[in-house]
């Protein structure tokens, strides 16, 4: 697969452990809303180290950007990468990923699972094809709601939030169950789009399976 070094641009913070990252944008680069690419920093001891991460930004801006979390406790990529500024160097692939938009639907991510929803809101925001689609996000704490301001601007009453591990009194709290689905997921003859942790991805597609949602009609990441 082709590798392009690109540049950092710019970087700041979104909450306390997320940060958005703008790079150079290759001549020629494209990519389709959601997709994503395998990312290094490029320094001899990283420039090995590969760690996906999804697009966030539009295909025509002149610029791509990515929004990141930081787990300093894994000793990865994202700590390097949380150490970088403007003039560093990543090194990225070409785009990748399995999930693009296919109709309007509803759309579940758990945390840093919003990363490849974002673009395909922007995307379709700039269409004027944003009316139909929810989201719904889990969350552990309202201080990990990642962009909450835009994707309330974007989608409005469609925007809804669920925290684990706070009590809130404008957020639902506890763990999406199949009642919470019921409650909140719309039309289940639609499409629905899923981007979390792997334990939360299983248990949706068991509990999308069980209240009539064919496999054919949700998307998500291999």
């Amino acid at each position: 697969m082709e590798e392009h070094t690109v540049k950092i641009i710019s970087t700041g913070s979104l909450t306390h452990d997320v940060k958005k990252i703008q790079v150079e944008k290759p001549a020629g680069y494209s990519f389709i809303p959601g997709q994503a690419t395998d990312v290094s920093v490029n320094t001899p001891e990283q420039k090995n180290r590969k760690r996906p991460f999804t697009f966030t930004g539009l295909n025509n801006d002149p610029y791509l950007e990515f929004i990141i979390k930081i787990y300093p406790s894994h000793k990865e990529v994202t700590n390097e990468i949380d150490k970088l500024v403007p003039g560093d160097e990543l090194i990225i692939s070409n785009a990748w990923g399995a999930i693009s938009y296919k109709g309007p639907g509803t759309f579940i991510a758990g945390g840093a699972g919003i990363t490849p929803f974002v673009s395909i809101f922007r995307d379709l925001k700039t269409k004027n094809q944003i009316r139909g689609n929810r989201l719904i996000f889990a969350n552990k704490r309202k201080a990990d709601i990642i962009m909450e301001k835009e994707l309330r601007e974007l989608l409005g009453s469609d925007f809804i939030n669920i925290l684990s591990e706070e009590e809130h009194p404008d957020y639902y709290h506890g763990m999406i169950s199949e009642e919470f689905l019921l409650a909140n997921a719309g039309d289940f003859n639609s499409k629905f789009y899923l981007c979390g942790p792997p334990p939360m991805m299983n248990a949706l597609k068991k509990q999308l399976a069980a209240l009539g949602v064919e496999k054919n009609s949700i998307t998500f990441e291999f």
